[in-house]
Formats: C-alpha cells, structure tokens, sequence
C-alpha cells in the first residue's frame, strides 16, 4: 500500500494498525486525512489478511480535534464542515466488519473523540484528556458525536458532556464507559497491540456477526433485536 501524508500504516500479525501523524498540530484532523483514512479504510475492508485494526497517535496527542485552520480558507465554517465530511469516513468506520481497537494519549478532543467512540474497543492511557467543545464554538459535532456518545454512556452525560464542552480525564472517561480499559502511557501500545492480535485470531464470521447484533440491535425493538441474532446465531453454526 502506498505511503499516506497524514497517516502511518503497517500490517503485522493479521492487524493493520494505522496512526494519525502530524504529531506537529497534535494530529488534527483536516481534509487529507479524511482522504487518508476513507482509502485505507477501504483497503482493510478488501484484504482478507487482516483480521483486525488498531488506530493510534503519533507524538504527544491521539487527535486535539478538527483543524481549524482550514475554516480560514473556505467562505463559511458551515461549508468547510460540508466539505470535510463529504466522504463517508464514519460510515466506513461502522459497516467495517473486522474488529477495531483504539489507543488513545494526550489529548482525544473534537473529532478525535468521534473517532474513539466508533471503534469496538477503547483503551486509554492514564493521564488523557477528552472533550466535545464544538457547542461552545457555536457548531454542534459531525462525525457522529450527539449519537456515539449516548450509545455509550447514560444520556444526562452525554448532555453534559455536549453543551458543557468541559475537559475530563481517563479515569472519568472509564467510569462513563467510554473507554474500555486504562493502561499505563508507556504501556498502552504493547496493550492495545496485543487486544488487536487477540482479536485477529477470531473466526472472521463470527466477529462480523457478533459486532452486527451489537451495533444493530440497539436500535431495534428487543423482540425484532433477538430475532436478528437468532438469525445471525443460525447463519454462524451452518
């Protein structure tokens, strides 16, 4: 696979790990790397040698957020947004049906949140910090955040994580269910590497149906929901 600009990927024991790098700007996210990760996403989907992703960060930061700098270069924030999310990068992140670990430092603010809450499992170094600010910047979120985050954690949370904007740490985060599991910082790719290969071990079909009663159920009514796994179940044992 090519080389990316803002991305790093390599692929060892059946995991691609992909990491966010301009370590410079604390790997915010702009419009190249929405291009980066909608083809690399799409590479994982088609290779049948990977059985699992983790997504991580170069330098002091897994993502602070937006880059806003690049609102300075169209006509409004509301058509830089649109712009930016032009391409589908979250439902890639979604329909994917290998299995996806996050390793979170530093600062998991903004979309690097957003990007958080899509993955399947969450871990995070002692000490990060996380945060939705864009209410306060007079912008609501646009990867999915206002949906993500209730999925995750009670709803009064959610609101006040969302019209507050406040920063939080890893341990609160933990305690809200929005990470999975926290770890030491000098631990936490050694940890996150050896989730993914765990997972990569996985029978395939069993992981993709399993994230799709998940993922899908929950927005099911419970009889339509235990219906749809019986099917998925039945589907696995033939």
């Amino acid at each position: 696979m090519p080389g990316f600009d803002t991305l790093l990927f390599d692929k060892t024991d059946g995991v691609a790990r992909i990491s966010l790098n301009r370590p410079g700007v604390l790997n915010a996210y702009n419009m190249q790397m929405r291009d980066d990760f909608s083809e690399v996403l799409s590479a994982v989907q088609d290779d049948p040698d990977i059985g699992a992703v983790l997504i991580t960060g170069e330098g002091r930061a897994f993502c602070a957020g937006a880059d806003l700098t690049e609102f300075g270069t169209a006509p409004s924030q509301e058509v830089a947004r649109r712009v930016r999310w032009q391409r589908d990068v979250w439902g890639q992140f979604l329909s994917l049906p290998k299995p996806i670990v996050i390793a979170v430092h530093g600062y998991c603010i903004g979309s690097g949140l957003e990007i958080a809450l899509l993955g399947d499992l969450r871990l995070a170094a002692q000490g990060t910090i996380f945060a939705l600010p864009e209410v306060q910047l007079g912008m609501i979120p646009a990867a999915g955040g206002s949906q993500t985050l209730p999925r995750n954690t009670r709803q009064s949370g959610a609101m006040d994580i969302l019209l507050t904007g406040r920063r939080f740490d890893a341990a609160e985060a933990l305690a809200m269910g929005l990470v999975t599991r926290l770890v030491a910082p000098e631990n936490l790719l050694e940890e996150s590497m050896d989730a993914a290969r765990r997972l990569a071990e996985l029978h395939p079909d069993t992981v993709a149906a399993a994230k799709s009663t998940l993922r899908l159920g929950q927005d099911l009514p419970l009889a339509e929901a235990l219906d749809m796994e019986t099917r998925l179940a039945g589907g696995i044992l033939r």
